[in-house]
């Protein structure tokens, strides 16, 4: 049963209708709100929300039976409680009184199990925050932390999950589940998808079985998109991680991820897609793992389209079952697209302290390549991480020394080798006033085969030393005394692109795209 298919409703439909009267809930709720997903039926009841699982199956869970329902009941509470214990609170019974009617727990036998949750501000998990006041960049940070917290922290399971056959799996069953519903997905499309799908994953194969041999297969959060995602004291919060199956949560951490990154790009946010894996990128040094991004975007975007499909026949509003519906198609289309052959170019982006490098490369990297974009490589970030500090921390003389700089721009460029090597397009972000770091770079662009371009920015000393007197929180600790010392490098010849970084910087973005 692919498509999904309710089992016995009866009772269900009667459990449904009893927690939608909100006299029903211990305390007596003021009002229900019901929320319906493939899966689960959602009531919040005054402070608290009941999470009812579905009686049915698809391809990837099965909850027919009443045990087994229970079990992933249980198995969500035990799961989310790691990541949010303020959150996930109890499991209630659901039972038939000796007089017919429901109740909570009592002493007859149970017709439902309920998760019992603290209920949290709904308009503050992170969907509802980017469509009412988009994601600030540094909630971006927090949010990108927090996936990197969480997948170092998640165990190395012995089971043998993980690695090109389960990717192989999972295409098998997307195609499956998505053939189901041909009147949203034509059947030759969908052949189609499956056809590329394959033909990327047989090139990635031994990268795949390496990462899990690596330990790079984790017991990881599985659902790991903004809906599932709450500001929490002002931090972004993990909860509703996969339950149902070990297998489908027992994945490479970069899929896990690529459901947050697919999200974003889905809902229009590239740009905050591109600065959620570069922060990701920069603590975790994974850049071999990029080879594998646009097969896992692809797989990620296949289960919203084939979940999308499911949770729209099970809507009762017909507005809401159209929105799923369309955007079952959207997911699809994405699927297909995030396959599609790319070259990777290496851009440099040089300049004295105060030119505006890192603002100009920022508005660059999202539409560099495919989404997400490109990996950016900043030296000043880099620089901090080496050192064993944050971004934004201070560094003083001792961490600008010949050595420490010589150091930065060599793992400046083997961050860049790794990612191009991977098939990502990079930008390097750094003042390149030797020529001989010009010269390295364009070195290794010629050495890998891909097209190079430099861009080298220019302004007044007096504009430099502004800029860099204004800045607050940023990664770079170049001040007027550094912008001024500046002043007796020589540069050399410099072959690269010259831009007047003086302008207004809609028209130096717009020099710097004709340029590349």
């Amino acid at each position: 049963m692919a498509s999904g298919e309710a089992l016995e409703p009866r009772e269900q439909e009667e459990a449904i209708a009893f927690l939608s009267e909100p006299a029903h809930y211990p305390g007596r709720a003021e009002t229900v709100v019901r929320i319906d997903t493939h899966a689960a039926v959602i009531f919040l009841a005054g402070e608290r929300a009941y999470k009812m699982k579905r009686q049915v199956r698809f391809s990837f869970l099965d909850f027919t039976t009443l045990q087994q329902r229970e079990q992933a009941i249980r198995a969500e509470l035990a799961l989310n409680r790691s990541n949010a214990p303020d959150i996930y609170l109890d499991v209630a019974a659901l039972r038939r009184q000796p007089d017919g009617h429901l109740a909570f727990d009592g002493s007859g036998p149970v017709v439902e199990w309920l998760l019992v949750m603290r209920r949290f501000d709904e308009t503050q998990t992170l969907d509802r925050v980017s469509e009412r006041e988009g994601l600030s960049s540094a909630l971006l940070d927090a949010l990108s932390d927090a996936a990197l917290v969480h997948h170092r922290d998640a165990p190395v399971l012995a089971a043998p999950f993980g690695g090109a056959e389960a990717v192989e799996r999972l295409i098998e069953e997307n195609d499956l589940d998505l053939a189901a519903w041909p009147d949203l997905f034509p059947p030759e499309a969908t052949a189609a998808l499956r056809s590329e799908t394959q033909a990327v994953l047989e090139t990635l194969r031994p990268l795949l079985d390496s990462r899990r041999s690596e330990g790079r297969v984790r017991r990881c959060h599985g659902d790991m998109h903004l809906g599932n995602i709450v500001l929490w004291q002002g931090r972004p919060l993990l909860f509703d991680c996969i339950e149902f199956s070990e297998e489908i949560a027992s994945i490479d951490v970069f899929y896990d991820l690529a459901f947050l990154i697919m999200d974003l790009v889905h809902r229009g946010l590239a740009a905050e897609a591109n600065q959620v894996l570069n922060r990701y990128l920069l603590f975790a040094d994974d850049y071999e793992g990029l080879a594998a991004l646009p097969l896992f975007l692809s797989l990620r975007a296949a289960v919203r389209a084939k979940v999308s499909a499911p949770a729209a026949a099970a809507q009762a509003d017909p507005a809401a079952a159209r929105h799923l519906r369309d955007e079952a198609g959207v997911y699809f289309a994405q699927a297909r697209d995030y396959l599609a052959p790319a070259q990777a170019c290496l851009v440099a982006v040089g300049g004295l302290s105060g030119t505006g490098k890192s603002t100009l490369a920022g508005r660059l990297v999202p539409s560099l390549g495919p989404a997400p974009g490109a990996v950016w490589l900043r030296s000043d970030s880099l620089r901090k991480v080496l050192l064993g500090k944050a971004p934004q921390a201070r560094l003083g003389s001792e961490g600008y020394t010949r050595e420490v700089t010589e150091r930065v721009y060599g793992e400046l460029r083997s961050r860049a080798e790794r990612s191009l090597l991977a098939g990502r397009s990079v930008l390097v972000d750094a003042v390149h006033g030797q020529p001989a770091e010009r010269d390295a770079l364009e070195a290794l662009a010629a050495m890998l085969g891909v097209p190079f371009r430099g861009l080298w920015l220019d302004a007044s000393l007096g504009a430099r030393r502004e800029r860099v007197t204004a800045r607050r929180g940023d990664a770079s600790d170049a001040d007027a005394a550094v912008v001024s010392q500046q002043e007796s490098y020589d540069l050399g010849d410099i072959g690269w692109a010259r831009l007047d970084a003086g302008q207004p910087l809609d028209r130096l973005e717009e020099q710097a795209r004709e340029a590349l």
